[in-house]
């Protein structure tokens, strides 16, 4: 018989048990159709309130996990595909800025790589332009938050692949506001604004060139630089600003 940790309490509990019970479900330790333990078992091994389980029964619900039968109890569902969904995920610190960051380094020098080979004219005017307007932002003492993911956008958009395209329309309101910390971050240091210029520059450069290898790498380079200069950003930036603006890097747990 499994055996859970008792849950230590914090903030958000009902989405810790879930994802523990989620693990659990994950790892084979509940195949489809077995039974979950029931509430008084759940409530007893986690060391949290019946409200709380129920709670975390809930979210596993919501996302197809689990099902409920009635009078007999909770089940696990046969495995299907489940909506991206990054609800239970930690926000609010310099990881997971980071860490966002890390999806876009990803996803961003294979754009730029692409963008690189297929980019039109049209497509490296609209680039252009995303980088005069993101100027024209910081000239005017804006946070030009909207016009770095417009930036990036216009990469994308040169690409040419419609499912990277909606990958990154998705992500847009979880980068929005990392984009916040790192534009924030980079603002207090005359150094870190002109190296996120030049590093821009190079990601044009290399598209509007042709060069795929070079785009990608430059684009790599970007999202580097920008873990660097948070990993660089001193304690008093985190207490003053940072963890404020992380706060909306994920949306809040319904």
């Amino acid at each position: 018989m499994i055996s859970f940790s008792a849950v230590q309490p914090g903030l958000k509990l009902a989405d810790r048990v879930a994802q523990q019970l989620e693990a659990e479900i994950r790892a084979g330790h509940f195949k489809p159709g077995a039974k979950l333990p029931t509430e008084a078992v759940l409530v007893q091994q986690l060391a949290v309130s019946r409200t709380v389980v129920r709670e975390a029964l809930s979210r596993l619900k919501s996302r197809n996990l689990i099902e409920s039968r009635q009078g007999s109890g909770v089940y696990v569902r046969p495995a299907s595909v489940e909506p991206l969904n990054f609800d239970d995920l930690p926000s609010a610190s310099r990881d997971a800025v980071i860490q966002i960051v890390e999806v876009r380094r990803a996803l961003e020098s294979e754009v730029a790589e692409l963008a690189a080979l297929r980019r039109s004219d049209e497509d490296l005017r609209r680039i252009r332009q995303a980088v005069d307007d993101l100027a024209q932002a910081v000239r005017e003492g804006r946070d030009g938050v909207e016009e770095d993911v417009a930036f990036h956008r216009a990469i994308g958009q040169a690409a040419g692949n419609p499912f990277l395209i909606s990958t990154l329309d998705y992500l847009a309101q979880f980068l929005r506001s990392a984009t916040r910390v790192t534009r924030a971050n980079e603002a207090r240091r005359a150094d870190f604004a002109q190296a996120v210029t030049e590093e821009h520059d190079r990601v044009v450069q290399a598209i509007a060139a042709g060069d795929a290898k070079a785009a990608r790498q430059a684009a790599a380079d970007h999202m580097n630089n920008a873990i660097v200069r948070i990993q660089q950003a001193d304690a008093g930036f985190w207490r003053q600003d940072g963890e404020r603006l992380a706060q909306a890097i994920l949306p809040p747990t319904p």
